[in-house]
């Protein structure tokens, strides 16, 4: 058919009002400009618009689109959408949704699809491509992936190259943690006064000078003991803090004619006192073997004489009953392997088992269980202990830790949790620069020595976490942190170090580890447990004893009341057993038998007959649920959850017949 000329009249008949055309009527929305947040002296290093960020590697449906931003702090994108808010949600101070800090970047990679290239870039390297694809591998187990396909190629190649650049400082003044000035903390605001800052609020004690150890050793009252001021200047040994706590007998002219004989210099330092007078010690190895046995005496003579019983003194080698910073590390990169790059295996209990073969938890109980032999012969054998180990930076660190938690309520306070962390790890010289990698210098030195130590200490709240004041929320925080250094707790190797860089140690005055408590606005997280943002340990160690968990009466905050704890224990046992009478006289046909005392899985057991009182228990302490009563090779312990976890099992065992099942 020809179109003619004339045209005809449209017979089509809208029924929908008219769109409106009139601007006034129908104003366009502006659109939001995408610009990072930054801190403080915070810069924008370089940045890519119209970068997508993947969120499912099935689909792309879910992807979202924005800037890509590397700054010096962090990388950072920016867009208009947001992922669905969980029902468990964090907010972070100092990081957006999808910002991620430079030092938590573990590698990155470059692709290519078309050309089939792929590049791992470091520092000051170059790409001789143009990526259509940036994977960051992440410390904390995350995998982040975005793509390039809209962004301008040489934008995309910039800022690729700034992100491994900036991810890999050569020198720890390039660090975030030099330019990062608070506003809001920094400059002197006043003085600290036994723990108390002039605002009211508890401070963390930072064991940088003479009173707060003096306030320490009243607080235990370790009598026999004193503050030495030798090391002023860290004339002696770096690594050591500038005061620290030695017997009354040892001489400072003594400790500086003996200190040239051990490690680094590192003259042994006190840790804690139980109760009973017994101390707690950490010392390095002597390097002199001529000298050894004479040190060693004289040492361990001075400590025995500080004990009231004059108790001799028991050495645990730590070197020799523990994993060592190698083997740590590599159990940790076999289990980000299982975790985070395998495929996940069809079959759960293949799975399970590669997850057992890491050794991660295998070390973690390892640990567990030399605190337990160490608490039992401070307080069971009432003797002191020192905790020998080569460089005394890393393994005694976390032992000394764990023993003060168990037997010290104190400890297991927010405040008394950070002043331990702030005395045995960083004033005793942890390496936390090498040990975290932050320069990505010497993958020898890496270790996550804290983070294990974050793991034990999770492992001990979930099994009692009314014997804490703080929650397992906390425990992420300060896991997530070890990647955030922008304050000096987890930037350096060694007090001195921290001295040196005055700029940074000005700031830590008057901010020190009370931050954490400013990191998160929201902290909803209650049974989630992201240390290291993987979820699978809470299958293996599930505390069945939540039923508890809100009887007043049986929190033991403080360490007690222990015998409420007993009776509410024994009460429990007792119910179970005529659980257990009550089905079998069901199946029987009315002839129920008492079996139930042999196969208690409750630490405190009932009586099998009514008229037969329960016996009371033979010592109870501020330490318990935590350290054994008795030896740990006695019967009477195998029904103690905590023993059969530190013997090898997968789960704890106590009164999930109760939880689980109902009549």
């Amino acid at each position: 058919m020809m179109f003619s000329g004339k045209q005809t009249k449209p017979t089509f008949k809208s029924y929908l009002p008219p769109l409106q055309t009139d601007s006034k009527k129908s104003p366009q929305l502006p659109i939001k400009k995408l610009e990072a947040k930054l801190l403080p002296g915070e810069i924008v290093v370089n940045e890519a618009n119209f970068v997508r960020k993947c969120i499912s590697a099935e689909s792309c449906q879910d992807d979202l689109w924005g800037k890509l931003v590397c700054t010096n702090f962090k990388v950072s994108f920016i867009t208009h959408n947001s992922l669905p808010r969980q029902r468990f949600q964090c907010t972070h101070r100092l990081l957006g949704e999808h910002d991620i800090p430079l030092a938590c970047v573990e590698q990155v990679v470059t692709v290519n699809d078309v050309k089939g290239k792929q590049k791992i870039l470091g520092s000051n390297q170059k790409l001789k491509f143009n990526p259509t694809e940036l994977i960051l591998y992440c410390k904390d187990f995350r995998i982040i992936r975005f793509r390039f396909d809209e962004a301008g190629p040489e934008s995309a190649k910039k800022v690729c190259l700034a992100i491994a650049h900036y991810s890999h400082p050569a020198d720890p003044q390039l660090l975030f943690g030099f330019e990062y000035v608070g506003k809001r903390y920094h400059g002197s605001t006043g003085e600290r006064v036994s723990g108390i800052d002039p605002g009211g609020g508890m401070q963390t004690t930072l064991f940088d000078c003479s009173s707060d150890w003096d306030r320490e050793i009243k607080r235990i009252g370790a009598s026999e003991w004193r503050v030495c001021t030798i090391n002023q200047g860290y004339f002696i040994s770096p690594s050591l803090p500038e005061f620290f706590v030695v017997p009354v007998s040892l001489a400072d002219q003594d400790l500086k004619q003996y200190a040239c004989f051990f490690y680094s210099q590192r003259i042994p330092l006190w840790c804690w006192n139980h109760s009973s007078g017994s101390a707690l010690v950490r010392m390095s190895n002597i390097s002199d073997p001529q000298q050894q046995r004479k040190v060693e005496q004289r040492i361990s003579s001075a400590i025995t004489k500080s004990h009231p019983l004059r108790s001799d003194v028991f050495k645990s080698d730590l070197d020799k009953n523990l994993p060592n910073i190698q083997d740590i590390q590599a159990a940790l990169l076999k289990l980000r392997q299982i975790c985070v790059i395998d495929p996940f295996e069809e079959s759960e209990e293949k799975w399970l088992s590669s997850l057992e073969s890491s050794r991660w938890m295998e070390y973690v109980r390892t640990f567990l269980r030399h605190a337990v032999e160490v608490v039992y012969m401070l307080e069971s054998r009432n003797v002191p202990v020192i905790l020998l180990e080569k460089e005394d930076r890393d393994l005694s660190c976390v032992i000394s830790c764990l023993v003060q938690l168990m037997c010290d309520p104190h400890c297991r306070s927010l405040h008394g949790f950070q002043s331990l962390i702030q005395k045995e790890w960083v004033m005793a010289g942890h390496r936390f620069l090498d040990r975290c990698n932050h320069l990505k210098k010497n993958d020898k030195e890496e270790s996550p020595v804290f983070l294990l130590f974050l793991d034990c200490v999770w492992q001990l709240w979930n099994q009692y976490p009314a014997a804490f004041e703080f929650t397992e929320v906390y425990l992420t925080v300060l896991g997530d942190s070890m990647w955030v250094p922008i304050f000096s707790t987890f930037l350096f190797n060694c007090p001195r170090q921290r001295a040196e860089n005055s700029r940074v140690r000005c700031f830590l005055k008057n901010f020190n580890l009370s931050w954490f408590n400013e990191l998160y606005i929201h902290l909803y997280v209650i049974v989630i447990y992201q240390i290291t943002h993987f979820y699978v340990f809470f299958f293996f160690f599930t505390s069945l004893l939540y039923f508890l968990r809100w009887v007043p009466e049986a929190q033991i905050p403080q360490g007690g009341p222990i015998t409420a704890f007993h009776k509410l224990s024994v009460l429990t046992d007792e119910i179970d057993m005529l659980l257990n009478q009550l089905r079998q006289y069901k199946g029987a046909g009315g002839t129920p038998n008492s079996l139930h005392a042999e196969h208690s899985k409750m630490y405190f057991k009932a009586t099998s007959t009514p008229h037969q009182p329960p016996a009371p228990p033979e010592y109870l302490s501020s330490s318990f649920p935590f350290s054994p009563v008795g030896n740990l090779c006695r019967p009477g312990i195998l029904g103690s959850p905590l023993s059969k976890f530190l013997n090898g099992a997968k789960i704890w065992l106590s009164t999930e017949t109760l939880a689980n099942e109902t009549i």
